[in-house]
């Protein structure tokens, strides 16, 4: 069954149109994973903005924006400054009927300079039934993103099962489409090991999984791979996955997304580092890939604090604004691609600030 749709989705999706914007309205039953046959109305367009990023919309502002639709589905979608959203952030089953990351987001985003929105599309979960979250919430994010001039990358973190079910959850974000707009790339992420394979059957499931959805979408889809710091595996916990088949995914995957989280690492490990973290996890993963030019797109966090009103969060300890510089000095170091901080929603605003500022004119 169904959640309810929530505000959110009653909200205007701005497409720029002359005569105003279209709105999704809801529609009963279930929505196979490719939309293209949306019940629309024509309403006049309105400016929402960001709960804790007011902005002025760039239509409002005269800006013309620039609209993007996912048909090429290259590395450019992984370039520059980008920003994250999951489930927990946006999705009712996790969230409750408000939720903290919209549509609305979608222009505070774009007004900070973001080119990519990384938005986990579904998850194998008791509470997401589906393939993929909320098709109407996902479908109002991926327009607004497009007719904002960002691009969407789709994501999905597998959980090595005995069936289909990684699969058809990946083949779902590689098959959506609304009103012609499809995600702008598929990102697969790589960490879970709370099942109970040995390492070397997990490993070769990844690269079973990895080997199918590479044939599924073709070579011309640039594919992103979401993966563990080399750090972690090869210094800090050697236990978590054992013998990572680095060498046997190098092929399959265009661009690689190591999770340099410099905020759970301590001190004396010389990690807790927004330049040593992410300039290491860098320069293992591609001796590990054996591909000293392996396009990457670091995360940095977890999150950032900007020393304004921070909540305490001692469980899950954030970046501070402070350690920004360094990490972009990290990325031009390393010449990554683009650069990005897990998640939109645990940046503190002043922080937000500090990546459009080091970050414009990056990627």
């Amino acid at each position: 069954m169904r959640k309810p749709l929530v505000a959110a989705v009653a909200a205007l999706v701005v497409l720029g149109v002359a005569a105003g914007a279209l709105a999704f309205t809801q529609a009963p039953g279930p929505l196979s994973p490719h939309i293209t046959d949306v019940q629309v109305n024509r309403v006049a367009a309105t400016a929402v903005r960001d709960a804790t990023t007011p902005v002025t919309p760039a239509s409002a502002a005269g800006a013309a924006p620039t609209v993007v639709t996912g048909a090429v589905r290259s590395v450019d979608a992984y370039r520059g400054f980008g920003t994250w959203v999951d489930a927990f952030d946006y999705s009712p089953p996790y969230t409750g009927p408000t939720v903290p990351v919209g549509a609305a987001s979608v222009d505070a985003m774009a007004a900070l300079g973001v080119k990519t929105l990384y938005l986990q599309a579904g998850r194998i979960d008791s509470r997401s039934p589906d393939l993929l979250e909320d098709r109407w919430l996902i479908a109002e994010m991926v327009l607004r993103a497009h007719q904002r001039g960002l691009r969407v990358v789709g994501w999905y973190l597998p959980k090595w099962d005995d069936g289909n079910a990684d699969m058809d959850h990946l083949k779902a974000i590689a098959d959506f489409s609304v009103l012609g707009h499809r995600f702008d790339g598929i990102a697969v992420d790589i960490e879970y090991n709370a099942d109970k394979h040995a390492p070397a059957e997990r490993s070769r499931r990844l690269v079973a999984l990895s080997t199918a959805l590479r044939a599924y979408v073709g070579r011309d889809v640039a594919l992103g791979a979401i993966v563990m710091p080399p750090v972690v595996l090869e210094v800090i916990n050697k236990d978590y996955w054992p013998n990572f088949p680095w060498r046997d995914i190098a092929a399959l995957y265009d661009v690689w997304l190591p999770m340099s989280y410099w905020s759970n690492r301590t001190t004396k490990s010389g990690f807790k580092d927004g330049y040593a973290y992410n300039e290491e996890n860098t320069r293992r993963l591609r001796t590990d890939l054996g591909l000293p030019d392996a396009l990457v797109h670091a995360i940095g966090g977890i999150g950032a604090d900007d020393g304004v009103n921070d909540p305490p969060h001692p469980e899950e300890p954030h970046a501070v604004i402070g350690d920004l510089d360094g990490f972009l000095r990290s990325l031009r170091d390393t010449k990554a691609i683009g650069g990005s901080i897990y998640d939109w929603l645990t940046t503190a605003p002043g922080a937000r600030d500090k990546l459009r500022t080091l970050l414009a004119s990056y990627g």
